[in-house]
């Protein structure tokens, strides 16, 4: 719903439009050491939402060198009794990102303007007006000085502004054209997502709340462990032992699945309104056809708000020995990556994969069950469905689905971070599947240069939800 200038009332409508102080959405937090006096002209309104699965949202960005607290500063659209007060105690580190949802107090029209002020209310410190919606972020390029322009989405992160030497132009799958199917008919119907392989067993997540311990089918497919409960699939629940996970996603660490599997769930299926964006570990090891998760890192307010159905759809665990071999640089710190000062996890980072829009979020998920994010990059795609890292080239895989034509892009580390390897379209010879999953072989499978990956397909197309494929290795 729109009024006659085009402002989304929509999400407005959600809320009284009144002003709001405390904190709503706090994003791209950083550890910074306590706020001192700094120029208010170092901070900068970096991208602005105005449409989409995301909520209105407005970024801002300290181009600074000393941290600034912006307690009590104030956003507004283009009216002045349109107001959002910023929380005590939230503080702008140097080169930091925190991204505001906004829309609880105004919406953000298609012709419309975001201002920031002092907490004063009258001492401007940025403003910028569009006269379209964003498709889907104005970004600032560079970061807290260029002009602005349509960009990816990344709030909480560095704007998506392209740079030299990046891979943008898709050419063709590193494989054979030639795919085929993987299961027998009609074995998972639709919603088959993630999926994660481990030696000889096959991991997938079903959006209806069931994890599958998948084996060979003795022709080079997969089919559902016949052992320990596993035939039909096991039904997942949060820790309560109650609620359905929207599980969307399915990795394991380095000590395999005897340490347990994580499940990546965008929202409880019996609260189906409501982002549940969690990364949840659950005991395989018994014979019980129903599980129940040992531990839930609930990242939910951590990050941007998304529709309850466009969020987590990507999960994958990088090793602590990989990235600090390769300079890994902490977003959290502003250094480079350092495991030792995060206690006992799981001896890596868990990246995440966001539907709605395209980011990765990277994650040290701590025993305890703190959690700190250490990375978060815009994959340049309409959507992330799947995260995979391949060990044996050092490279994440981000996969999209039908949306983006079956797309899929790799990233590699490059001075600290994961910047743009390559842009692949899909195989020739596979049709535009609403494929969710995506599972690359382990080295240990090579064979003539060549190793087998494996698609699934959220449709069942034709009956049939996997799929299986090569690259070069």
């Amino acid at each position: 719903m729109t009024d006659s200038r085009g402002r989304r009332w929509r999400r407005s409508l959600r809320r009284p439009l009144v002003a709001v102080a405390g904190p709503a959405l706090v994003l791209g937090a950083l550890a910074v050491p306590s706020a001192s006096a700094a120029p208010a002209d170092d901070v900068r309104i970096n991208e602005v939402v105005t449409t989409g699965d995301v909520n209105d949202s407005i970024e801002l960005f300290n181009k600074g060198t000393a941290t600034v607290d912006v307690s009590g500063w104030i956003l507004k659209d283009d009216q002045n009794s349109s107001k959002y007060e910023i929380a005590a105690g939230t503080t702008l580190a140097p080169g930091g990102f925190r991204a505001f949802d906004v829309h609880s107090a105004f919406g953000l029209g298609s012709d419309d303007q975001a201002r920031l002020y002092l907490a004063d209310g009258t001492t401007l410190v940025d403003s910028f007006s569009w006269s379209r919606h964003s498709d889907p972020s104005w970004s600032r390029c560079p970061d807290g000085t260029g002009s602005f322009g349509q960009a990816a989405l990344t709030l909480g992160a560095a704007n998506a502004c392209g740079g030299s030497g990046q891979a943008t132009s898709p050419v063709a799958w590193p494989g054979s054209g030639t795919v085929s199917t993987a299961d027998a008919s009609n074995v998972f119907g639709e919603d088959l997502s993630g999926l994660y392989q481990e030696g000889s067993v096959l991991w997938a997540a079903q959006n209806s709340g069931e994890l599958w311990r998948l084996v060979s089918n003795g022709s080079g497919g997969w089919k559902p462990d016949p052992a320990s409960g596993w035939s039909s699939g096991k039904k997942l629940h949060f820790p309560t032992g109650s609620g359905t996970p929207d599980d969307e996603a399915v990795t394991v660490t380095g000590s395999g699945s005897s340490a347990g599997v994580y499940v990546a769930t965008e929202r409880d299926g019996d609260k189906s309104g409501t982002s549940r964006l969690s990364v949840l570990r659950y005991d395989v090891s018994g014979t019980a056809t129903s599980l129940t998760a040992a531990k839930e890192w609930n990242l939910t307010a951590d990050l941007p708000s998304v529709d309850s159905n466009s969020g987590f759809e990507g999960l994958t665990w990088v090793p602590d020995s990989a990235l600090t071999a390769a300079g890994f640089k902490d977003a959290a710190t502003g250094a480079a990556y350092s495991p030792g000062s995060y206690g006992s996890h799981a001896g890596g980072v868990f990246f995440a994969g966001v539907e709605a829009t395209g980011m990765v979020y990277g994650y040290v998920l701590q025993d305890s069950g703190a959690f700190t994010r250490v990375a978060a990059f815009s994959t340049g795609m309409a959507g992330v469905m799947e995260l995979q890292w391949e060990p044996q080239a050092s490279r994440l895989w981000t996969v999209c689905d039908d949306t983006c034509s079956g797309q899929h892009r790799t990233f590699q580390l490059s001075s600290g971070s994961f910047t743009l390897a390559a842009v692949y379209n899909r195989p020739s010879g596979m049709a535009n599947y609403n494929n969710e999953g995506f599972s690359v072989a382990p080295a240990a499978e090579c064979s003539g240069g060549a190793k087998p990956v494996y698609w699934s397909d959220d449709s069942n197309d034709g009956g049939h939800a996997l799929r299986k494929g090569s690259i070069s290795c």
